[in-house]
């Protein structure tokens, strides 16, 4: 428990938890819980010898042989057994499959009210959140309510209000999860159940959506009951624009896929903001908005949706319509600084791609999808199999990689001899959260698409598994070299990175004479308008006798863009790297400083 906790803490604390959340509340300003929640309150260690793994499992199991009569007896067998706190987990997944015939049903459900009103241990407490999670009902949410304030209940709280009340559900996930000081007058006044002041502040966020992730997005919109709002005041444009902000939020593909898929309100949502969007105004935000949708219900996560029979087309079909209409082609045409001007020329580019006719059924097709530059949203090769998108449907923790990953490196191209292609990584890495894999190989005058896997580290739960997929090898190799050649979503300094790496694949000697090796290249992550060439430097690497090669130097060549054609601008990168040695002008970014000065390079103070 920390300080400001302890400070609220009664001299005599109360036995049952759910007694010392009310007191913890009940001393905190506006009765909201702080970020993160309250910690458990310490419980003096009894000196027993901790359990294993197995005999863990097999303590809760028993704790529930037979299925006790009333609390106290469930905390004694707890008790007895050696299951403790940090067993929570192991309790609530033996409480989720236990077998409740229809005659144990209402027992089993008053014993889950009892826990979490009278338990004082962890173990207990959890097991009737389990329960209630299973057969709770609406007299069951202020409680579960309460108890969710604690950090360490509060997942699995949430998950039971998410069966019986998902406004509650996402009001508790936003006051304990959601620490953004932008989003406190609103999770104050949804605290407050102050309806009036719900849709004031939610119109009045702030614009930037860099604090909202995928899962703050969903919860603002199932907390505010945004589909009420909408149906509530039809003319509010700012209330319309919040929400298809708020739907574009869901379906980045940095998200996490769920959060769109479990929004049971976002198929009404979506009709709603495009029924209505031709009431909206014309600015660049706003076409940047409605844009993204399109892209999502063309080929991205929206795409997933339950959608009745062609509705999901009717949609575009209206998106299309309103955004080639000359008052929204030219939104953003006068755009001032830098990342307005960004934006309106991605929508330039971008503005037709979603209305193009989708995949066949049976059909193989990729959609390089560059996203709102103001989101810094990936660029994805976006793989499509009967009109569906294969990483969100598959994986779900990641986009899909980039054009240069699967296209211009030639890994989608099938072969006699299988390879396995990566398509995707997880947001962390595929060391934390996993990847998705594919076999792909060419058999005959067909290309088969199987032996599919997920890594997922440290899950006990096996991948699905998928069955294979054939293309007509013809009509697949033709839409890879179409989707490759096809650079219309691509900026002018991302083509020219892409013209210079393909130049050094051709000719690696540019870099190997002046003892470098390629690294990434790209158009710069913070400035989007340059160009970015690494590289590594070892001694003696041309002459094929490299210098304590387990420790290179870095470098990093960033090129302005100077408004001439990319051609142009990789021809001139490339003349210079025949003819100058590129660590006189490029800067160290890695490695380290003791290598950097025994070689004579300056180490960057930012390092």
């Amino acid at each position: 428990m920390s300080a400001r906790e302890e400070r609220h803490a009664p001299l005599t604390a109360p036995t049952a938890l759910y007694d010392q959340a009310r007191h913890l509340l009940g001393g905190s300003a506006g009765g909201i819980p702080p970020w993160r929640g309250y910690g458990l309150p310490r419980r003096t260690a009894t000196g027993a010898r901790p359990l294993s793994g197995e005999e863990a499992w097999s303590a809760v199991r028993e704790a529930f042989s037979p299925l006790p009569g009333d609390a106290v007896t469930l905390q004694r067998r707890f008790a007895r057994l050696g299951v403790e706190a940090r067993h929570r987990h192991l309790v609530r997944s033996v409480v989720a499959e236990l077998p409740l015939p229809a005659g144990e049903r209402d027992a089993a459900r008053t014993l889950g009210r009892r826990l979490v009103r009278t338990a004082s241990t962890v173990p207990a407490v959890t097991a009737g959140i389990a329960l209630l999670g299973r057969l709770g009902t609406l007299e069951d949410v202020a409680c579960l309510r309460v108890l969710a304030v604690f950090r360490d209940l509060t997942g699995m709280a949430v998950d039971a209000l998410d069966l019986l009340d998902r406004r509650s559900a996402a009001v508790v996930w936003l006051a304990v999860r959601a620490r953004r000081d932008e989003l406190q007058p609103l999770v104050h006044a949804l605290w407050a159940g102050d309806r009036r002041a719900v849709r004031a502040e939610l119109v009045s966020l702030p614009a930037s959506p860099r604090f909202v992730n995928s899962a703050v997005a969903r919860r603002i919109a199932e907390a505010c009951q945004l589909s009420d709002l909408l149906d509530g005041d039809p003319d509010d444009t700012r209330l319309l624009a919040r929400a298809g902000g708020l739907l574009v939020r869901m379906g980045q593909s940095r998200g996490d896929v769920s959060d769109l898929l479990a929004y049971r309100d976002g198929l009404r949502v979506y009709e709603l903001v495009v029924s209505r969007a031709g009431r909206l105004p014309p600015t660049l935000d706003n076409a940047a908005m409605l844009l993204s949708l399109a892209l999502d219900l063309s080929s991205g996560i929206g795409v997933l949706l339950d959608w009745p029979p062609g509705l999901r087309a009717a949609l575009l079909e209206a998106l299309g319509r309103l955004l080639a209409e000359p008052r929204w082609v030219s939104a953003g045409a006068s755009a001032g600084d830098a990342e307005q001007r960004r934006r309106s020329d991605w929508i330039r580019r971008t503005g037709r791609q979603p209305f193009r006719s989708p995949a066949a059924p049976g059909g193989f097709r990729i959609e390089v999808v560059a996203g709102d530059p103001a989101h810094r949203a990936p660029i994805e090769a976006r793989v499509l199999i009967d009109g569906r998108p294969v990483v969100p449907a598959l994986f779900g923790r990641g986009p899909a990689h980039s054009p240069e990953y699967l296209l211009d490196d030639g890994r989608l191209r099938a072969g006699t001899e299988p390879r396995e292609v990566q398509l995707a990584e997880a947001n962390c890495t595929e060391g934390c959260c996993g990847a998705l894999y594919v076999t792909i190989r060419r058999d005959a005058h067909q290309v088969v698409w199987e032996n599919w896997r997920q890594t997922l580290p440290g899950s006990r739960e096996p991948a699905p598994a998928l069955p294979a997929c054939r293309f007509e090898a013809a009509a697949y190799e033709a839409e890879i070299a179409r989707a490759a050649a096809d650079c219309s979503w691509s900026w002018r300094t991302r083509a020219v990175a892409r013209l210079i790496k393909a130049g050094l694949v051709e000719n690696p000697d540019l870099l190997s004479r002046w003892d470098a090796g390629r690294g990434w290249i790209g158009s710069g992550c913070d400035d989007p308008d340059t160009a970015v060439v690494t590289f590594w430097y070892v001694p003696g690497l041309a002459s094929g006798r490299p210098e304590r090669a387990d420790r290179p130097l870095q470098f990093r060549w960033v090129i302005t863009d100077d408004g001439t054609a990319p051609e142009s601008q990789a021809a001139a990168a490339l003349r210079r790297l025949a003819h100058e040695d590129p660590k006189s002008y490029a800067r160290v970014c890695g490695g380290s400083r003791e290598r950097a000065e025994e070689l004579g390079f300056a180490w960057p103070d930012s390092l």
